[in-house]
């Protein structure tokens, strides 16, 4: 039996410890932390610090022949002992890696700013026990001995995914990390299936919505993924989904926050636990080729027929219109090569099995040869050898698939990125041989008009659809005309999600499309995250209609829809800014006093402007207060020209970032050209006079 550790105190109250001695406070995470090799780590750097603490002034006074390349050492061991236990002067208290994204994102790295195995186990716990606060009938494995308890027989079910990210000099893994969640959670009394092998993040909530359409037994607690999708090789993360499938927000997150700081006393011995059930030997060095070891803690069938349910289900859905299926060029040689061919990358993430089993089931069998792999970037490999930053959407991410698809004659390029639930799109000319990368707000009003003109006009149900409030209008526009239902959101999944659930399951909408300007999208309603293996299938099957029955391309296609709806030109970017100050500088310039900015420069007149910081505001609303949520942490400011121009802008969450969103609309029959160019000279007056980069200390990445 593994041994229980008294929870007497979490490690931010123990009161023998004085709260800004680093050294002492180390010294106590390294009592809890199960990893030799981060422990041994970090004591490391202790016993390079020790020496210079208890040295006598005597001895100082004497040590003037002192190696000065030892004295750099150890002020080196404690400036990095400091950077891994900091303290918040301000809060007079420790740092500690906090929820943003849905969840946690970091550094594999010792301390309670990284991702470890301590810090995967204390949240693990939290969450278990926020957990429990709503299924108050769950209780640990430890304390309950009534073997007839419901909650015993059909315990609530929590799923976990996990990629391929691993610091192995470290020991630290996403693997691992499901491992040792799957131990928390047991011993709390749930059911914890870790799914088998790596995944791609949207299998997590289908897997949520698939026992819930079920009608399992066991309720569904939670859903836990353990990525950082594009992230650099050493972060990972740990994304959470709430009861409903759909990432946790305010205020499950604060509520989550406060479980973990009360639980980060491990509730066991998880080092002996580990020995015991052979985490290490099972994890190995996370060699993906070898996965027996993991039949007791995985399970390889279940989730075998999950991915079988989740590809049915894009076919049930409506999404596989059948175009790519049925067309005449299946028996046609003659007009074989109008369908284009297709690169496909996954960034050195998971997702090729489920892009090929994605493309077999919206297209027939002998297209498949239309689908290229990207071989140097195909396999999963946690050291993102050929892109360091593994985002598409960052400039010459995908210049291997670019140089890959000119070499095998291949019209387009499609790439996941490492999690597979985000989708870039490039499309490489027949005519002139050019390159176009499309932008998240271009693949999104595609996908959109797509999904409305194949499913959403003869569906019989009200449509509707949802976009990020930075993304571009151009799909409120094509709404507008067509007559479907369109709603802005909150950035992020966890606020478009949550609304698209809301419309199709308390207003009646079908919802078909759901997305946010950083190439995430969501199509249909298999599941309510973004999801770039479906969008994959979806945004193939498209191509094939434009080329193979309309005898354009996707570039073509673009400009037809901005023939009639409208030139909508974007400049979106960011500036580094890693004074938290700052933003709110910006803001309360905009502010103006609560006079608020009526004009910039000398030709730009201000119609209205939003304001979602506390208590917020909105001209254009009659009561002057936004429909949006407010937040006084996370605020963001939206102004419009009488032009039609719309500058949005807000820091990030996650990243020192403070970004920029701005757009110009153009009348339709007006030439991009002309657009464009307005909007250059708009945005740098924007820029200049709200932003004042230069006067802030920002700069362009």
């Amino acid at each position: 039996m593994v041994k229980t550790v008294s929870p007497t105190s979490a490690l931010s109250d123990n009161d023998d410890i004085p709260k800004n001695d680093v050294v002492k406070r180390a010294r106590q995470w390294i009592e809890y932390d199960p990893n030799p090799i981060t422990s041994s780590y970090v004591q490391n750097l202790i016993d390079r610090i020790v020496p210079d603490q208890t040295m006598t002034t005597t001895t100082a006074n004497a040590s003037d022949g002192i190696d000065s390349n030892n004295n750099n050492s150890n002020n080196n061991a404690k400036n990095e002992l400091e950077s891994l236990f900091p303290w918040n002067t301000n809060e007079n208290k420790e740092k500690r890696i906090g929820f943003g994204t849905a969840g946690l994102r970091a550094k594999m790295k010792p301390g309670p700013m990284g991702m470890n195995d301590l810090v995967v186990i204390q949240t693990a716990q939290g969450l278990a026990r926020y957990c429990q606060s709503l299924l108050p009938h769950v209780s640990s494995t430890t304390t309950d001995d009534d073997d007839d308890n419901d909650s015993k027989k059909n315990p609530p079910l929590v799923i976990v995914g996990y990629d391929h990210r691993c610091n192995k000099s470290l020991s630290l893994s996403s693997r691992k990390f499901a491992l040792l969640t799957k131990l928390v959670f047991q011993h709390a009394g749930f059911h914890c299936l870790v799914l088998h092998d790596y995944v791609f993040t949207p299998l997590v909530p289908y897997a949520m919505t698939h026992y819930h359409r079920k009608n399992n037994k066991n309720a569904i607690a939670l859903g836990i993924m353990i990525t950082a999708s594009h992230n650099p090789a050493f972060d990972n993360g740990y994304k959470v989904y709430a009861l409903d499938a759909i990432q946790i927000r305010s205020p499950m997150d604060s509520e989550i926050s406060s479980f973990i700081l009360q639980n980060l006393v491990p509730w066991m011995d998880y080092h002996s636990a580990m020995k015991m059930y052979n985490i290490e030997e099972v994890i190995g060095d996370d060699n993906n080729d070898n996965q027996d070891d993991l039949s007791s803690w995985t399970d390889a069938e279940e989730t075998s027929d999950l991915i079988k349910s989740y590809f049915e289900s894009l076919q049930s859905s409506g999404l596989v219109t059948g175009v790519a299926k049925k067309s005449p060029l299946s028996s046609t040689p003659n007009n074989h090569d109008k369908c284009p061919h297709f690169a496909y990358t996954a960034m050195h993430g998971v997702g090729l099995p489920y892009a090929i089993q994605s493309f077999q089931t919206f297209f027939s069998s002998d297209l498949q040869s239309h689908f290229h792999t990207v071989l140097q970037q195909s396999k999963p490999d946690p050291t993102f050898p050929t892109v360091p930053f593994p985002n598409p959407e960052e400039k010459g991410a995908l210049d291997i698939a670019m140089l890959f698809a000119e070499q095998e004659k291949c019209d387009i390029v499609i790439a996941n990125d490492p999690d597979a639930d985000r989708l870039a799109i490039a499309e490489k000319s027949r005519g002139t041989g050019e390159w176009t990368v499309f932008t998240g707000d271009q693949i999104g009003t595609m996908l959109g008009h797509w999904l409305w003109e194949r499913i959403g006009k003869t569906c019989g149900q009200p449509v509707a659809m949802c976009a990020s409030t930075v993304s571009s209008k151009m799909l409120s526009a094509i709404a507008q005309t067509e007559g479907f239902h369109f709603e802005d959101t909150l950035t992020g999944f966890k606020w478009i999600g949550s609304r698209a659930s809301a419309l199709q399951k308390e207003h009646g909408y079908r919802v078909l499309l759901t997305y946010e300007e950083a190439i995430g999208f969501c199509c249909g309603d298999v599941i309510f995250d973004k999801d770039g293996i479906s969008a994959l299938g979806v945004m193939s099957e498209l191509a094939y209609h434009v080329y193979a029955n309309e005898g354009s391309s996707l570039a073509q296609h673009m400009q037809g829809l901005y023939d009639k709806y409208g030139e909508f030109v974007s400049n979106n970017g960011y500036y580094i800014c890693y004074d938290t100050s700052i933003p709110l500088k910006i803001f309360d310039r905009i502010r103006n006093g609560g006079k608020y900015i009526q004009q910039v420069g000398e030709k730009y007149d201000v119609t209205s402007i939003r304001d979602l910081g506390c208590p917020g505001y909105d001209s254009e609303q009659p009561d002057g207060k936004p429909t949006l949520p407010t937040s006084s942490s996370s605020p963001m400011m939206t102004v419009r020209f009488a032009n039609g121009c719309v500058a949005q802008f807000r820091a990030s969450g996650t990243e020192p970032k403070f970004k920029y969103y701005i757009e110009l609309r153009g009348k339709p029959g007006i030439k991009r050209d002309i657009v464009v160019e307005e909007l250059k000279c708009m945005s740098d007056a924007v820029l200049e006079e709200l932003i004042r980069p230069e006067e802030n200390g920002l700069v362009k990445p």
